[in-house]
């Protein structure tokens, strides 16, 4: 676990080459650390992966030594996608860069996100379909919702049915879009789980990685045949 240029954690496997590339995003105010006892989780079961847990791109603006990928001062519906907009490009880059640093496949690299995280996880996959293989929302949302799903990215939604931050509706929203635009999409409640990345939902969201095949590779084995 060290320092990196992007300011952060980054936890390696022992045995390398690197297989597969995780890149964690905290929500608002918060900071890669927080994002740690995921990371651990998933690097139990993924003991080949790269964990890469940046800092947020901005300081936070409500105060302590928080970071935020996009400022919430004054955020309405219509300007969170500017925002969110303006906020990819720098997201971009560093899933580029960390992707040629390990000489990890686009396929095999997955943003987990939470809250704030996971809207910028979510856009990127809109933005930038296929330069990851899976986005995985914690207690997220999409900043508007797509009018066309992304064909090479599976998108994974976690949420609990008490979130007072980020409404469950907005993940059941995005996930009927999904389904009624084709798109590759799953969808975990939990009752009586607020605004966190409850422990059940981190284990559902272990079941999806392992064993939920993409669209994508149905459909292609469907015209092989």
């Amino acid at each position: 676990m060290s320092e990196q240029c992007f300011q952060g954690i980054e936890l390696l496997p022992e045995i390398l080459p690197v297989k597969q590339l995780f890149i964690l995003l905290h929500g608002v105010g918060a900071r890669s650390s927080d994002l740690l006892p995921l990371a651990h989780k998933l690097r139990n079961v993924f003991p080949r992966a790269a964990f890469l847990l940046p800092d947020g791109t901005f300081p936070f603006e409500g105060g302590g030594n928080g970071r935020q990928w996009f400022s919430i001062c004054g955020v309405t519906e219509e300007n969170r996608v500017t925002r969110v907009a303006e906020a990819i490009p720098a997201l971009h880059a560093l899933v580029h860069q960390a992707q040629d640093r390990f000489n990890v496949l686009q396929s095999d690299t997955a943003i987990a996100g939470f809250s704030q995280g996971a809207i910028m996880a979510l856009e990127f996959s809109i933005a930038h379909d296929g330069h990851v293989g899976r986005v995985l929302s914690f207690s997220g949302r999409f900043a508007k919702l797509p009018e066309k799903a992304p064909d090479l990215t599976t998108l994974h939604f976690f949420h609990g049915e008490d979130d007072p931050v980020i409404s469950v509706e907005h993940a059941e929203a995005a996930f009927e879009r999904l389904t009624q635009l084709n798109g590759d999409a799953t969808l975990d409640l939990a009752e009586a789980v607020g605004h966190e990345i409850n422990p059940s939902l981190a284990d559902r969201a272990i079941t999806r990685l392992q064993t939920c095949i993409p669209l994508r590779s149905w459909k292609q084995a469907l015209i092989s045949v």
